[in-house]
């Protein structure tokens, strides 16, 4: 059995996120959980509450918070019948980062599937703050779907790696588990002008091979240059589907995520991105 972790503000974008969630795990026994965080609902707007307390604000906002969410759970249990799909709610009076890692934790999350941007989207950034948050900072895997995507199986994946990480086996099995489904293609991007490896970046390679048994694998190299520019120069050249990357100190996700924007590096895939953590669980 399978669990889904699905953050959602109600927005367009969310639903999306939802739908090809559903669409992924179709042929799997999966438990849904839908999750709104609403602590910054409350703090935020308080001065202009109209006098009322904090828990006054609190009990209001929940009971409009799971109004929304069982109407979520309506409109998908009308639209799709799947048996081997539960789908269950979550609200919480917490920031959305504290709440994921909490329900992540308390329910053995494998995977949080979220859109690129929530109900306050700039259009001129590839991911909303909000995103960014969870990718930096959740202790499980991170799948962001952006907005327009219409959904593709996850045929052909694109794993950017300096093999310099000591990878965490249950991430590689959630990615291995994947190209099983799908029969996909993992294709692992080395970005270097040298072809050596160290040894343990050898050490590494190998462990991630004999971790992705059910994978077709492809090794390829690039020379150095900007990384994103590369990264998205793969993906067009290649028609991937999915583009997976790895959190951890000192990588190439690292590098990206602490810029003011993803766009500003030339990150800005218009596919569906997984972060993998390599954070102890």
């Amino acid at each position: 059995m399978t669990t889904i972790l699905i953050p959602t503000d109600f927005s367009k974008n969310a639903m999306h996120a939802i739908k090809y969630a559903i669409q992924l795990y179709k042929c799997e026994r999966t438990n849904f959980y839908f999750l709104h965080a609403y602590a910054d609902e409350i703090y935020g707007p308080f001065k202009e509450n109209g006098g009322k307390s904090i828990e006054e604000q609190k009990e209001i906002t929940r009971k409009n918070v799971d109004q929304s969410l069982k109407n979520t759970i309506t409109e998908l249990t009308e639209k799709y019948h799947n048996p081997k799909h539960s789908f269950k709610t979550v609200s919480t009076f917490e920031s959305l980062v504290d709440a994921v890692n909490d329900l992540a934790n308390q329910i053995n999350v494998d995977l949080v599937i979220m859109g690129t941007q929530g109900k306050t989207a700039d259009k001129k950034i590839t991911f909303g703050s909000h995103t960014v948050q969870v990718f930096k900072y959740v202790s499980c895997p991170v799948l962001a779907i952006p907005e327009n995507y219409e959904y593709r199986q996850p045929k052909k994946i694109l794993f950017p790696t300096d093999y310099m990480l000591p990878y965490k086996r249950r991430e590689l099995k959630l990615l291995n588990t994947l190209a099983a489904e799908f029969k996909s293609e993992v294709h692992c991007l080395y970005i270097s002008d040298f072809e050596e490896l160290s040894h343990r970046q050898i050490d590494n390679k190998q462990f991630l091979q004999e971790s992705l048994p059910n994978a077709y694998l492809f090794d390829e190299r690039t020379p150095v240059k900007n990384k994103g520019e590369a990264i998205m120069e793969y993906i067009l050249e290649k028609d991937i589907n999915l583009l997976v990357m790895v959190n951890a100190r000192h990588s190439y996700l690292e590098d990206l995520l602490y810029r003011s924007t993803v766009v500003d590096i030339g990150l800005h895939p218009k596919i569906p991105f997984m972060v993998m953590q390599n954070l102890p669980r």
